[in-house]
Formats: structure tokens, sequence, C-alpha cells
């Protein structure tokens, strides 16, 4: 079997990897300490810019372009019912990424769904933290 086919089932691990690497990095800082449960995803992976310009994120996409922009469209077309990202921009299907795939790592929290409705204090921080640590 094809080496491309049988690396299919491991798409976007390390863009994956690095996000997660990031929201634990500012978990440490304390990003999110006081803000509403639902905002963290925001102040974690939409306040900012994961990647800034068009090498580096060229890069960072490496042989997974088009799987990022495929998942970025269906994102778009569920949550919106259209498609915004301009994915002839690599800095942006790059960002777009980031912000999705840090979605999918904060709902692995079971303690974040918990807290919705109230801030996040140290403590749901460190556990937030903890659950992350073991995906």
């Amino acid at each position: 079997m094809n080496a491309q086919y049988i690396n299919r089932g491991l798409k976007m691990e390390k863009q994956k990897t690095m996000v997660m690497q990031d929201i634990l990095d500012k978990l440490d800082d304390n990003i999110g300490l006081g803000a509403p449960a639902e905002e963290l995803h925001n102040e974690l992976c939409n306040t900012d810019y994961y990647i800034i310009g068009t090498y580096q994120s060229k890069i960072w996409l490496g042989d997974h372009v088009f799987d990022a922009i495929e998942k970025i469209k269906n994102y778009e077309l569920g949550q919106f019912g259209e498609h915004f990202t301009d994915c002839s921009c690599a800095e942006k299907v790059a960002n777009m990424l980031a912000y999705i795939l840090g979605e999918e790592i904060l709902g692995e929290s079971p303690h974040l769904r918990d807290c919705w409705g109230r801030q996040l204090t140290e403590e749901d921080i460190k556990t937030i933290k903890n659950e992350l640590n073991i995906i």
C-alpha cells in the first residue's frame, strides 16, 4: 500500500499538536482567567493571529493545505451556511484552521462545558489544562 494512503488517517496531527501546545501555553499564562467559559475559545484562538506571514503559513500547512481548505469550507458551511475564508491566502487558511482546531481541542474538555455560564477561576483553568494534557 502506498505510504500517502497510510498517512491519510493522520491528517493534520502536527498542526493539531501545535495548536494544542499554543492553547496550553496561553492557559499557563492565565489567558481566559476571569472570562466567561463560553468565551475561552475566543480568548485563546481569536484575539491574535496564530501565524503571521505567508511563508510560515505555507510551512505550517505543509502537505495538508487541501485538507485544511476542505475542513474550513465544511466548518463555515455548517456554522454560517456560507464559505468566507479567502483560501488563496495561506495566512488566512492557516489561521482559520488553527481557530477550528482550537475549538475541537477545547470541545474535549468536559470541565469547560460544565463551566458554561460562569467566569473561569484559576482552579477551572488548571482542570481544563489537565484534561487537555490527557488528549
